[in-house]
């Protein structure tokens, strides 16, 4: 018996029910449960294959328009782990799980129906909080690797490669371009083959495969493995038209304008898509003179890498007209490892679109930061020590994080 495929889904309003349902190849045996902040129903899976357009969730009215169908607002699915799948539906009100399972239908087909009728908001709190002590984090990645061992040696300088999203998190979409996940992947694993073949760094990569890692996750891989560098790669989209060219962002507590600050807050909702509990940040409250000193030396370098990559970058691809930005990103708090999440170009420009899904540009743009890498790296690799960074131009990253832009120039 294999993986089960999933072919199809849609919804069933019938009285005062509404029924997801999708058409499976085989039974499984679903784990359903209702999670609050917002009100979602979380549906746990064996491993499922599910060939199905991810954009079918996306629920829209019959002009088009985004919109509901009876108690679903949109649904998501995907792969959480090895061996694992969730299927996570938004709520309109709050509801409860009449019934999840597998059931047969004509010529031996099955389909897995999840069934959800309405209920009061006490009731759905109450059920809410009664699934929280089940709900668990996926299990850490194993990382304690040869990166760690061989940087302990005093080996090669460390550098995390961050494909985000991923599994059930699909990031942007674009119909008829593969979504940002996948292209994501592609481009990690194209710049990560590349730096390998310089035999001058040791590389990890927080996904290799298409899974879910929480945020946090990503951070503690970059420091187990005592990475001297993380990048973290995107592809978002952008409702403003005309937006195109890559962006380089590093973190700040204050957003150097707005649309950086809205693109921190949904890059770090992962977790909550996902249908996890959100935690608070662990380090908000920490203030050790030593902490806050490394804090400040690893955002300088940040803002060195992050200047030195926009630099090599426009001989490679456009850069967006406001190519340097910043806020308070999750991925990128390590306060040990200078970090920066690269915007490769927006889903939403045709242009960047179409040139992000070639093997031609992928190659050259993938050089590009490869080089980046190099440069940074240059005072290293050569036996000079670390320590480099003139005073004065930690002083202007530190003000340029702390005067934010009243908008983004877009």
């Amino acid at each position: 018996m294999g993986t089960p495929i999933v072919t199809a889904a849609r919804i069933v309003r019938q009285d005062d029910l509404t029924r997801l349902v999708f058409d499976i190849s085989e039974p499984v045996t679903p784990r359903a449960f209702v999670m609050s902040g917002p009100n979602r129903v979380i549906l746990d899976l064996p491993e499922v294959a599910f060939q199905i357009d991810p954009s079918v969730g996306q629920l829209k009215t019959s002009r088009g328009r985004p919109g509901s169908h009876g108690l679903v607002s949109s649904f998501r699915f995907g792969r959480l782990a090895a061996g694992k799948a969730r299927v996570i539906i938004d709520l309109t009100d709050p509801a409860r799980i009449v019934r999840a399972e597998t059931e047969a239908y004509d010529e031996g087909g099955q389909r897995l129906v999840v069934e959800l009728a309405r209920t009061d908001a006490e009731s759905f709190a109450q059920a809410a909080r009664d699934s929280v002590q089940d709900v668990a984090a996926p299990q850490p990645l194993r990382v304690e690797t040869d990166a760690a061992k061989q940087i302990a040696a005093g080996a090669k300088p460390v550098v995390v490669i961050d494909p985000g999203h991923g599994g059930i998190d699909t990031g942007a979409i674009r119909p008829g371009v593969p979504i940002e996940k996948d292209l994501v992947l592609d481009f990690s694993r194209t710049l990560a083959e590349q730096l390998r073949k310089t035999e001058r760094y040791q590389v990890v990569l927080t996904r290799d495969e298409d899974i879910f890692v929480p945020l946090g996750e990503r951070v503690r891989i970059a420091q187990m493995a005592q990475a001297q560098l993380l990048v973290s790669v995107h592809a978002d989209t952008m409702r403003a038209p005309g937006v195109s060219g890559a962006t380089v962002y590093t973190v700040s507590e204050r957003a150097s304008d707005r649309y950086a600050a809205k693109l921190a807050e949904q890059e770090n909702l992962a977790d909550q898509i996902a249908g996890f509990d959100v935690k608070g940040d662990e380090t908000s409250g920490v203030t050790d003179i030593l902490f806050d000193l490394t804090r400040r030396e690893t955002r300088a370098y940040s803002h060195l890498f992050a200047r030195t990559l926009m630099s090599v970058w426009k001989e490679a691809g456009n850069l967006n007209k406001n190519p340097m930005r910043s806020a308070g990103f999750h991925v990128l708090k390590a306060p040990d490892v200078p970090s920066v999440l690269l915007e490769i170009g927006y889903l939403s420009s045709a242009h960047d679109a179409a040139q992000m899904r070639t093997p031609e540009w992928r190659e050259k743009a993938a050089s590009a930061v490869a080089r980046s890498i190099d440069s940074f790296f240059e005072p290293r690799l050569r036996g000079r020590t670390a320590s480099a960074v003139p005073q004065a131009e930690q002083a202007r990253d530190e003000n340029a994080v702390a005067a934010p832009v009243a908008a983004a120039d877009k």
